[in-house]
């Protein structure tokens, strides 16, 4: 017998994909953020993204399945599957009476701004708008033409210095504060293949990309990063393509990546090369109580 639905907090990984996998492999594009942090979760373990332990909640209903999920790697913000503005409310009204801090909210569009409103409403807290992305999915692969200078390699223990460096700066053009260790996240993506560099003939690396494992069919690009620089050159396009083809033929189902919708110029790059728009994202900082 199923009635109202309701949430659930579950602070173990393997409790909630034991409740949750079937729902997020249900949608595996929109599900992309949390099929990838939690599979990282799952190989690394709960400190991966932090000191901090995660949280993770579901709504279901009783001897029902699962409607809704959220999860969050302190202290970085709450993330949510797409929810109805009654459902983000509730949410909202229930975290805040359970004390739980919310720092803001990553989530898609209308999510994401229901749930910015109810926390606003419930909490007082002011919520602001930092960041617009759009998740865009792999159709037919166009390499770009004329490819630049030189060759894609994936990147091995011998780049590690660099890619943290390059991982380092990512975080700091993007404005976002690095949480965890570059250096870990680093030999967590060189353990499985997932960082490719393109170098210039003379075997100089000048731009990366890296790829989540592969999980529900899917893999996602991320990032892309060419250090300041060395940009206007078709570095990124070029190390894109290679990783979206290798990605392919490894078997991936789905390819993904997020752009930053402020960024005209990388949402046009990816647009040329074959992706092509799934949903906009985005993300709410919230301060004050």
């Amino acid at each position: 017998m199923t009635g109202t639905p309701e949430w659930h907090l579950v602070r173990d990984v393997d409790a909630f994909l034991n409740r949750a996998g079937d729902f997020l492999h249900s949608r595996p594009a929109l599900h992309t953020v949390p099929l990838t942090v939690t599979e990282s979760l799952r190989r690394r373990g709960p400190d991966a993204y932090g000191d901090e332990p995660p949280v993770f909640g579901v709504l279901e209903e009783r001897n029902g399945p699962v409607r809704a999920a959220f999860f969050r790697t302190p202290p970085r913000p709450l993330t949510l599957t797409p929810l109805t503005g009654g459902e983000a409310d509730v949410l909202a009204r229930w975290l805040a009476g359970l004390g739980q801090p919310v720092p803001g909210v990553n989530a898609d569009r209308e999510t994401a701004a229901a749930f910015a409103a109810a926390w606003q409403h419930h909490t007082g807290a002011r919520a602001t708008l930092s960041d617009r992305m759009r998740l865009y999915r792999l159709g037919t692969l166009t390499a770009p033409q004329p490819l630049p200078a030189g060759r894609a390699r994936l990147a091995t223990g011998a780049d590690r210095a660099l890619l943290t460096r390059w991982y380092q700066e990512f975080h700091d053009a993007i404005g976002e504060r690095l949480a965890g260790n570059a250096g870990g996240w680093v030999d967590a993506r060189l353990s499985h293949g997932g960082l490719t560099l393109w170098e210039t003939p003379d075997g100089t690396p000048v731009s990366m990309a890296g790829a989540t494992p592969e999980v529900a069919g899917q893999i996602r690009v991320a990032p892309v990063y060419t250090p300041a620089h060395l940009r206007g050159h078709g570095y990124a396009a070029a190390v894109t393509a290679e990783v979206s083809r290798a990605a392919l033929a490894g078997g991936a189902d789905e390819v993904l990546l997020f752009t930053d919708l402020a960024n005209p110029t990388s949402n046009a790059l990816y647009q040329r090369i074959g992706y092509r728009p799934v949903r906009d994202f985005a993300v709410y900082d919230f301060e004050g109580a």
